[in-house]
């Protein structure tokens, strides 16, 4: 396995890994349209239907809520069952989803369905950033990564960008049925491009596995294997459930990662789900609130993209904690100049470029913690811790607005959980890369130094 993943790792990348990696951005564009589709409509739907902050707030969790189910239940199936084919199943999850809410009748219809939606979501961003890992060299891999990560705001943008029109000449409803057409269409080009992971090939051994490797590394420009390579000195299939992060040498690295997941989500979740609306509500007109919105996400791309780059040249611990710190200087500037409009939306630009950047700094940091045999399942759980905060932060949002909190007091309240992720980034980098094939070690080198 190891000379198998060196060989990928230590070779410049081909067209065909290019073609896959970059398919695995488009999806990630999906999902960052798919996740804010219903901060994009909270306005219309709220005064469609009378509903009061607290209820917007369940609506906006509901979609996280299932993203967490998806993160934990349904991503870990990839690592017994093949990542391609799980990608495929939450693609037809979300297409239906997301059609099935442009004809919901109300609020419970309504959340039901998201949180349908958000298993999809939840079980497909875990996988998509192993396969893409997998399939990048090591020279690019921390960048391909940040790039992954920035699918995420670039689909945001563009979705939020004609969410912003369909809403002049139609209603909500379209913006859904929209997201459902583009997820469909997603489906036949995953079929034709998105190749099954080398690494489950290798540790799972399904039905020709070795007929499906050699067909891979012959698109990939590289030799055929004669025979299988052996499993393990024991022969033995590796574990791939739960208790497995919780082994001596990952059990500190896994609490560390859940940690910052949980904060770095509960701020960023806030930031997302609530801007436009608070943005409507401070006297933007409803397209004017998702264009605010749309400017924090374009921050982002900016800020996750240099991320990537000096990522691979400077220690990844440093760049990390510099942009969570630098993001809760931020969301306290931008909750403190929340009524000055033209003031809050550049800061909330550069409030955006630090934030995604924090965001997917913890993306590039976790696979490389994990055993090839257990890395979706690894992701998947730091991700689903994830979700958590971002399920508890809309809902928390909600009821304090309903208290008579002011918007810029809640965006210094949600810059807290900010500084708590630093302190465990800068813990969990110290420990050392347990990937004995060394695949992911490359992956790292900035990381470890510390």
């Amino acid at each position: 396995m190891n000379n198998i993943n060196n060989i990928i790792k230590n070779n410049s990348m081909s067209r065909y890994q290019i073609v896959a990696v970059s398919l695995c951005v488009i999806l990630y564009m999906l999902d960052g349209f798919d996740v804010l589709v219903m901060a994009f409509t909270a306005a219309p739907v709220a005064k469609e239907w009378g509903l009061q902050a607290s209820q917007v707030g369940l609506l906006l969790s509901a979609g996280l809520f299932g993203m967490t189910g998806g993160s934990l239940f349904i991503a870990p199936l990839a690592d017994k069952f093949g990542r391609r084919a799980l990608v495929l199943s939450c693609l037809v999850i979300i297409s239906v989803g997301m059609g099935l809410s442009a004809f919901a009748n109300s609020m419970v219809e309504l959340g039901i369905l998201r949180l349908v939606t958000g298993l999809g979501i939840g079980g497909m961003l875990a996988t998509l950033t192993v396969v893409a890992s997998e399939y990048s060299s090591a020279k690019w891999n921390n960048f391909i990564l940040s790039l992954l990560g920035v699918g995420y705001p670039i689909g945001a943008v563009v979705g939020g960008s004609i969410a912003a029109v369909l809403m002049l000449h139609y209603d909500w409803r379209s913006v859904f049925l929209f997201g459902s057409l583009v997820s469909f269409f997603l489906i036949p080009l995953a079929l034709l491009c998105l190749p099954e992971s080398l690494d489950f090939l290798l540790s799972k051994r399904p039905a020709n596995a070795l007929q499906k490797i050699n067909l891979l590394m012959t698109r990939m420009g590289h030799q055929a294997l004669a025979s299988l390579p052996p499993l393990s000195d024991s022969g033995e299939l590796p574990q791939t459930n739960l208790r497995s992060l919780f082994a001596p040498e990952v059990r500190r690295s896994t609490l560390l990662i859940w940690l910052a997941f949980f904060m770095v989500m509960f701020s960023f979740y806030f930031v997302l789900s609530w801007t436009p609306k608070l943005l409507v509500a401070a006297g933007l007109s409803t397209a004017e609130g998702i264009s605010g919105g749309v400017l924090i996400n374009l921050g982002g791309i900016t800020g996750g993209l240099l991320l990537g780059y000096i990522s691979s040249r400077f220690s990844l611990r440093k760049i990390l904690m510099i942009y969570m710190f630098a993001t809760t200087v931020l969301m306290l500037a931008f909750g403190l100049f929340w009524s000055q409009l033209t003031l809050a939306l550049g800061l909330g630009v550069i409030m955006g470029f630090f934030l995604f950047g924090s965001m997917i700094g913890l993306y590039i940091l976790t696979p490389a913690k994990y055993a090839t045999s257990i890395r979706t399942t690894g992701m998947g759980w730091a991700i689903g811790i994830g979700r958590l905060g971002a399920i508890f932060s809309p809902i928390i949002a909600g009821f304090l607005l309903e208290q008579q909190w002011q918007s810029g007091s809640l965006f210094m309240l949600f810059s807290m959980p900010l500084l708590c992720a630093m302190v465990a980034v800068y813990f969990v980098s110290k420990d050392a890369v347990v990937d004995k094939t060394a695949d992911y070690q490359s992956d790292t080198v900035s990381a470890a130094k510390s």
